[in-house]
């Protein structure tokens, strides 16, 4: 690991932590407040027993960062997506068969502000959250590129800067649905892929909640901290290849892309590109030894959970940080683990087509042909 954090802040966990079960939580997304995914994490969330309240947007802000854009119209001058609020309804407001469920009419990072100051104080039993949860995202958010684009992870770390933990969850299948669409069943007899999007997210949390509750409570993370879930695409709709991704420990870093212009000479127009940078790939902050989430989402059915911070400062004179990683095992494993722990608690096991390694603290990934690879051989490749 390269640590980064200052001893003053490297305090032991077990004074770090907040709630335990029981927890009062806010969700959002940048994908809409009536979308099926939010929806669906939104029940399994309660479902565990927490109270939840959503405040996302009005309609579509995806590709929003940590922008903060409050509107300047008193009502909304459209109706909300899927026709859920009429045009002439407030801009913000509750869901009108759901009064734990609130809409705005601004961006992601604008709604968890208005959720924690306007929404939570007035209307619910309580003013400060224990965990914000954004998402599940319809689209992968890989990389740090992604991570500064994302209204997904603007609104979580918008959460994290306001000292709240926060988990951002995004997911492969990318064609959004109202959250009157969910199926009971699909045409393969299984649970349709938002339900299943959102009873992984709300295991993850539970396995972060369960965890800190066996230490005695307190903060669920350090300040500062945030969690990366990136989940691959369910295909619930056809089979059962991948309905339980196992959760794998990962880094921002390593493998992701970043935004180039592409010109084109016939139309005059540019559009965008992906470029493998050294300037988003090397490793400073985190584990180096772990693999890229990018790399992670690339062996097909395997979820990435990437642990991020706040501080964008350069580590200079920084040299302990606490290693959270086992606050949510054993719901998440390595790479080369075997018996990992699935979605849906059933065991899985993480079947790479290839071998990650990290070089040197740098974004090395060997995409050979080396399954064999023993773990003694791959302890000496990471000590080189």
């Amino acid at each position: 690991m390269h640590p980064s954090l200052c001893l003053a802040n490297a305090v032991s966990a077990s004074t770090l932590f907040f709630g335990v079960n029981g927890l009062n939580i806010l969700i959002t997304n940048d994908d809409g407040f009536g979308t099926a995914n939010i929806r669906e994490m939104y029940k399994a969330v309660e479902a565990y027993g927490h109270q939840a309240y959503i405040v996302a947007s009005a309609d579509n802000q995806s590709g929003k960062g940590g922008t903060v854009t409050y509107t300047t119209s008193r009502n909304l001058t459209v109706d909300s997506e899927f026709g859920i609020v009429k045009a002439g309804a407030p801009s913000v407001g509750p869901d009108p068969t759901d009064s734990h469920i609130w809409y705005y009419n601004g961006t992601p990072s604008a709604c968890v502000q208005v959720g924690l100051d306007y929404v939570l104080p007035r209307y619910a039993n309580f003013s400060v959250p224990d965990l914000v949860l954004s998402g599940p995202n319809y689209g992968l958010n890989l990389g740090p590129f992604l991570y500064t684009l994302a209204g997904t992870l603007g609104a979580a770390y918008t959460a994290v800067e306001r000292g709240i933990p926060a988990i951002g969850f995004s997911g492969g299948t990318s064609v959004q649905t109202p959250y009157y669409w969910v199926n009971e069943t699909t045409p393969a007899g299984l649970k349709d892929p938002a339900t299943i999007y959102g009873q992984l997210a709300a295991d993850l949390a539970q396995q972060l909640i369960t965890n800190v509750a066996k230490t005695g409570g307190g903060r669920l993370l350090p300040y500062g901290y945030g969690i990366n879930v990136n989940i691959p695409v369910i295909t619930s709709y056809k089979d059962a290849s991948c309905v339980a991704p196992p959760y794998i420990h990962s880094r921002l870093t390593g493998g992701a892309v970043v935004d180039k212009a592409v010109f084109n000479e016939t139309t005059g127009l540019f559009k965008y590109g992906d470029v493998i940078s050294e300037g988003t790939n090397t490793c400073i902050n985190g584990d180096c030894s772990l693999p890229g989430e990018t790399e992670i989402l690339d062996l097909k059915c395997n979820s990435a959970v990437s642990f991020f911070t706040v501080d964008y400062d350069a580590p200079l004179q920084c040299h302990n940080a606490p290693d959270l990683k086992g606050l949510l095992e054993p719901l998440v494993g390595y790479i080369n683990g075997t018996g990992t722990t699935g979605g849906n608690g059933t065991v899985a096991s993480p079947t790479p087509s290839s071998t990650l390694v990290a070089v040197n603290g740098g974004s090395v990934g060997l995409r050979a042909s080396i399954m064999g690879l023993g773990l003694g051989l791959l302890g000496a490749l990471l000590a080189l």
